[in-house]
């Protein structure tokens, strides 16, 4: 029987079985909800067992229980290790949602709840593409899954527990559906995502607020120094001055950047879907590779002084920003944050004292795209989609995948199947059904084509 054939048989127990897990409202940030995540990591362990796994557990750790399961084929074939989450965001505000978010509707070729897509819908993915291989007798892979119920809070207990359990979770390459595509006709893989340094900056002066007229021009005004330094921290040419901050950053390779050139784009939609008179950043790069290959510098945030209504003639005592680096792979996000610091003293005027405080951060991810588990990713989804992936870097920051890399010495796969429409952690979450068919296509392929390449060696 074809993966087809498979999925069109079980079609109506695919969706029941999803359903099961959608009907748990698992918001790992809710105590209200502490009993289900159990409940859900539960649900996972039964789902997997039925799948075909040879053993499954729920596992304690510091926080929400992990789900653990394998396959296991023969000691000479490679493993594969399968991330996913089971918490979900929240469900306010309700009465944005068109039909009960703990209850699948499916319509318009859709099925709308929290957790169709992030991350309930693509793990389901992964488990039915399991499922098809070890009933048909043809998983060619060892293969464990490690569930996790705190990824929408920050997975604060994950980096411990893969620390403790590096030797159950060995693998040779790990295995992530949590990202998406470009779009439903233009399949993509995920291949790098950007770290993040974050600082609290306190500027002072004196040490109260001044009378503007008595004090102003003879007292350093600290709102206007905070401005002054960080006007100095990106040039005219859109660098970070920052000393040493592009001593590990790494060229985009001339492929990758081919491929970034063919997703389809247009610069004056973009403008116009933001309102703005036009797009600026890194002299010698794209729209594209900025916000996705390249580090940034941001002031998220400042204030001080009076703010209120009218006008109050003061000179601040202090001012308040909060700032951000998006960074990209080999960049050390602790390096970064220390450099930033001593940077903002040595920018400092006479006059005021600087603290600059870390907020938190996390480390950069990039896949090269010539490793076999990527050719094996790429070659599955040019099978279910019918034309060949683009390698696409994001923007955004997902740290576990950096902490998968560096406790357990194994790149990740993203082979995400989400699209922009879907809506993860809005109202009216949904996941494309002929997509999500094509996705477990895609996986299964990818077993196959990882095991030959393996086996190649």
């Amino acid at each position: 029987m074809t993966i087809q054939e498979y999925i069109s048989a079980n079609r109506e127990r695919f969706r029941e079985e999803w359903a099961s897990l959608i009907r748990i409202p698992s918001v790992s940030c809710q105590p209200e909800h502490h009993a289900d995540m159990l409940r859900c990591a539960e649900r996972w362990r039964e789902l997997l067992l039925a799948a075909g796994a040879q053993h499954a557990e729920v596992m304690p750790s510091d926080g929400n229980p992990f789900v653990y399961a394998e396959y296991h084929v023969s000691d000479t074939a490679p493993t594969v290790l399968v991330y996913a989450h089971y918490d979900v965001m929240p469900v306010e505000p309700l009465d944005l949602w068109q039909s009960n978010p703990w209850e699948p509707d499916i319509r318009d070729g859709r099925l709308y709840a929290r957790g169709a897509d992030d991350d309930k819908g693509q793990a389901m993915i992964q488990a039915k593409a399991f499922e098809y291989l070890v009933h048909q007798n043809e998983m060619p892979c060892n293969v464990k899954f490690i569930f996790e119920g705190e990824e929408e809070i920050g997975s604060p207990s994950l980096s411990a527990f893969i620390t403790k359990h590096r030797d159950l979770l060995r693998s040779d390459i790990i295995l992530v559906s949590d990202t998406s595509m470009i779009g439903k006709d233009t399949p993509s893989i995920t291949t790098g995502l950007r770290g993040l340094a974050y600082w609290e900056i306190e500027v002072t002066g004196p040490n109260r607020d001044l009378h503007s007229g008595h004090f102003g021009g003879a007292v350093k005004n600290p709102i206007n120094a905070l401005c002054e330094m960080l006007a100095k921290v990106v040039d005219e040419n859109g660098k970070i001055t920052i000393p040493h901050f592009y001593d590990d950053v790494l060229p985009i390779p001339e492929e990758e950047r081919q491929m970034i050139a063919q997703i389809p784009f247009s610069q004056d939609r973009y403008n116009a879907a933001i309102d703005i008179p036009e797009a600026v950043g890194e002299a010698g790069y794209s729209t594209l590779e900025r916000n996705s290959c390249r580090p940034s510098f941001d002031i998220c945030g400042i204030w001080g002084g009076y703010t209120g209504e009218g006008s109050k003639t003061v000179l601040p005592s202090k001012a308040y920003a909060k700032v951000s680096c998006r960074l990209v792979a080999n960049q050390d996000h602790e390096v970064i944050s220390r450099a930033f610091a001593d940077y903002m003293q040595q920018l400092a005027p006479r006059g005021v004292r600087v603290k600059v405080t870390p907020m938190h951060g996390g480390q950069g991810y990039v896949c090269p795209i010539d490793i076999p588990a990527y050719k094996a990713a790429e070659e599955g989804f040019t099978l279910a989609f019918g034309k060949r992936p683009l390698a696409a870097r994001r923007g955004g920051s997902i740290p576990i995948i950096s902490d998968f890399e560096r406790i357990l010495g194994q790149k990740t796969i993203l082979m995400g199947f989400g699209l922009e429409q879907n809506a993860i952690h809005s109202p009216n979450e949904s996941m494309d059904l002929e997509v999500w068919e094509k996705g477990v296509i895609a996986v299964t392929e990818f077993y196959r084509r990882f095991a030959k390449s393996f086996q190649a060696k």
